[in-house]
């Protein structure tokens, strides 16, 4: 139960309702089953909703997705976090290892992940982040490997030197997602997570692989940190580009 004795400002705004925020700060689940629970929660609600929309692949030269088998040997995929509700959608399959923090907010999104059908790491810049790159690493020698570069905490859209590490260690083309959306609303998160409207159109683009070579110097770390962040931005340009070219609004 919660008490509203002595700190009755900390549940009520200053125009007297509720704020539902000290709720849901309060309201982590820390359970394991009921963690796995919703974790299946989550899943079966992304199948059925995400499964509504008409999604269109519209890659920049060749075919990258990981469910081709055109494909000659193992990709680093990576996506801005907001994103991720199409692509965990489109590819879950257990040769595809995602990279998802061991925070309290991740431990729902792992369990959600493994349902839909991928492989999950945990780990992040700020917890287990050495250890669960160097598992990446290794996995990375036969499968596909995905990282959000700009999670779990943000700031939004700003590519973090994880990215390039990985990429540098494991040698793998680097390939980025871009994704355009005709209607949707964005969560309230630090990411202004992506909810994509039943019955909408989505268009998912990938611009062409590349590699980062050995990182030497922190100089050379942040070149290739910026490279990859305008990358991003321009894969999801090219997305827009695309669903405005089918008279769609772009969002």
């Amino acid at each position: 139960m919660f008490s509203w004795r002595g700190r009755p400002r900390k549940y009520f705004r200053e125009n007297g309702r509720v704020d539902s925020s000290f709720f849901w700060q309060r309201m982590k689940i820390r359970n394991p089953f009921l963690l796995k629970t919703a974790g299946l929660g989550i899943s079966l609600l992304v199948r059925s909703w995400i499964g509504t929309i008409h999604y269109q692949y519209k890659p920049e030269g060749t075919d990258h997705t990981p469910i081709t088998t055109k494909l000659k040997g193992p990709f680093l995929y990576t996506f801005w976090h907001e994103n991720l509700l199409i692509p965990a959608y489109q590819y879950g399959q257990r040769n595809i290892h995602v990279l998802i923090s061991q925070h309290a907010d991740g431990e729902m999104i792992a369990e959600a992940s493994q349902n839909l059908g991928f492989s999950v790491v945990r780990g992040s810049s700020t917890r287990g982040g050495i250890e669960a790159l160097k598992k990446m690493v290794a996995l990375g020698k036969t499968d596909h490997l995905v990282i959000t570069p700009d999670g779990p905490r943000g700031p939004r859209r700003e590519v973090q030197p994880g990215l390039v590490y990985l990429a540098a260690k494991t040698g793998l083309p680097v390939v980025c997602l871009g994704l355009a959306y005709s209607s949707l609303r964005r969560a309230k998160s630090w990411d202004r997570f992506a909810l994509p409207a039943p019955f909408s159109d989505v268009i998912m683009t990938t611009t062409p692989a590349f590699h980062v070579p050995e990182i030497t110097s922190r100089s050379q770390l942040n070149e290739y940190r910026l490279l990859l962040q305008a990358e991003l931005d321009r894969a999801e340009q090219l997305a827009k580009g695309h669903m405005l070219a089918q008279g769609r609004q772009a969002a």
